[in-house]
């Protein structure tokens, strides 16, 4: 199995990106989105941790026709394992949640997470019912993750991608919670400018 650098990885995601909606989870998971290309519809969330996978739910369930992507990381998924079961329940054809698994919680101290001995998130994302959940393993696997985040399927998707525990320079984007939900909701022309 492959481990990629995760900035990298991020950036392939977003590569070619159009109308697709960003959550991103709590630190290097909104650092990587924001070091791929600040953009309006980047939704960052701060200090949520084990919220990201529910909040891409939520906008996927109000946009539809908006492809909707959750970048987050093992620790923070760890947090919030019910919401799988969740979106499984709804399984909404414009969500793809991508998870950065280093097997770490980068953000307490870098402890070993369940991910480092026996657990298998994309397993348990099947389990849960989200039967389009894979494991990442290759160049290939990466680059179709990436193709169908960027388009409706046919059910919710979860991708798993090992990546190094590196950790690459902090790019911060804005920490203003009511400039992101203003700016996010302009750009879905939900309100005026």
């Amino acid at each position: 199995m492959t481990v990629f650098d995760r900035r990298a990885a991020v950036a392939r995601l977003l590569e070619g990106r159009q109308d697709l909606l960003v959550v991103s989870g709590l630190g290097s998971p909104t650092y990587d989105v924001a070091a791929a290309g600040d953009h309006p519809r980047n939704f960052y969330l701060w200090g949520a941790m084990g919220g990201a996978a529910m909040v891409g739910l939520g906008l996927a369930l109000a946009q539809p026709r908006v492809p909707v992507l959750v970048v987050t990381g093992d620790g923070e998924l760890l947090m919030g394992l019910g919401g799988l079961a969740t979106i499984a329940a709804q399984n909404p054809s414009n969500l793809a949640v991508a998870v950065l698994d280093n097997e770490r919680y980068g953000e307490t101290g870098g402890q070993k997470s369940h991910t480092a001995y026996r657990t298998n998130l994309a397993a348990v994302a099947r389990g849960c019912g989200l039967d389009d959940s894979r494991d990442i393993a290759s160049a290939d696997d990466l680059r179709s993750f990436a193709e169908r985040i960027h388009r409706l399927g046919e059910s919710s998707a979860v991708g798993v991608i090992k990546v190094s525990q590196h950790e690459s320079p902090r790019v911060l984007p804005a920490r203003d919670g009511g400039f992101l939900k203003d700016r996010l909701m302009k750009s879905l022309k939900l309100v005026s400018s």
